[in-house]
Order: structure tokens, then sequence, then C-alpha cells
């Protein structure tokens, strides 16, 4: 366990004596050292510093190769950066259950893109976007450099007819940018009820 936990450099020192992340990698040791089959960890980089975290991340997702690991936190990035599975719980019931993505997806349920686009007036691009079948809705993000949000139709793409757009009207695209929900988000609007 010292050498998996990496704590070789620290494994003469007493446990007081290590730094709040090595007293960390020293819990999980504890916790591994019967091999369990699953491994529960609670917050487990709570109160590190980001070079700690950054440790602390890789030895959960080396350890999650050969065992189940259920890390329990709040701390939303973690998770995102941490697990390949997401079970969002709320008043002790399972609201959501899925790969990061899928979650993302299934939240959205509406593409939306960052648009930039030049060599065109701002009101003549909006008119064009806002009148593609594809699209939903058209906002400007930014009139000055022709950035605009477009939501799409629900479960449609509005790519590739915005790239056609721009190539009949020989408009440059500088930015396609697709809106990825995040995972607070995601949780605020599963949990808020």
């Amino acid at each position: 366990m010292v050498r998996v936990c990496g704590l070789n450099s620290e494994k003469h020192k007493k446990i007081g004596e290590l730094s709040k992340g090595f007293r960390q990698r020293v819990g999980l040791a504890q916790a591994m050292i019967h091999d369990p089959e699953i491994l529960i960890l609670d917050e487990p980089t709570a109160g590190l510093d980001p070079n700690q975290i950054a440790e602390i991340r890789k030895l959960i997702r080396e350890l999650g190769r050969e065992k189940t690991v259920i890390l329990c936190t709040h701390i939303l990035p973690e998770v995102e950066a941490t697990c390949d599975r997401i079970l969002i719980i709320n008043r002790g019931k399972i609201v959501a259950d899925g790969t990061p993505e899928n979650l993302r997806k299934q939240a959205s349920g509406q593409e939306i893109l960052q648009v930039r686009i030049e060599d065109g007036h701002p009101d003549a691009i909006f008119t064009a976007l806002q009148s593609l079948t594809t699209v939903a809705m058209v906002d400007f993000s930014d009139r000055q450099m022709n950035r605009f949000e477009v939501h799409s139709r629900p479960d449609i793409s509005s790519k590739r007819e915005i790239f056609n757009l721009c190539v009949k009207n020989k408009w440059v695209i500088t930015e396609m940018i697709p809106y990825e929900a995040k995972l607070e988000d995601i949780f605020r609007e599963l949990t808020m009820n």
C-alpha cells in the first residue's frame, strides 16, 4: 500500500508530521490494506492544495481501473475530473445516472451554438440565421464582434445549415462553439425541487 499510494518518500514520518495530502493517502492505504472490492471515498480532496488534488485524482483513477470506487462529493468539478459514471441523488432517490457526456446531452436537449460570422452586416446575418429551418432562436452575444447565440430546434443540429448559409453569402465563420451544460447546472436543475 505504501507503493500504491505513493507514500515511499514519507514512510519514515509519523502521521502527525505529514501534510494533509499525505494524510489523505495514508487514509486511502488504510482503507485498501484488506483489498476491498468496493472503496467508498467521502470528499477525498477536501482541504487539499491544487497539486495534492491532482495527485489524489490520479490515484483514484488508477484505483478505479481495478476496483469499484464510489466517490461521494459535492465538489462537482472533482466528479467531472475523476469519474466515468455519475449518480445524482436527491432526497434519497436517484435522479440521474450516466456518463458526464450523457448527462449533459440529456440536460440540454437542444443544441446551443456560439457563432461568430464575419464579412456581413450584423442585422443581415441575424435575419439569415433566424430563417434557417433548424433554428429555434437567435440572439446577439456581441453585436460589435458579429457574435450570435443560436438555439437549434430540439434534437436537431444547425451546424451544417449555418456553414452552408455562410458559404452561400461569402461570409466567414471564425467561431462555432457548442455550449455544454455544466454538471453544476444539471445538479441544480435536478435537485432544486
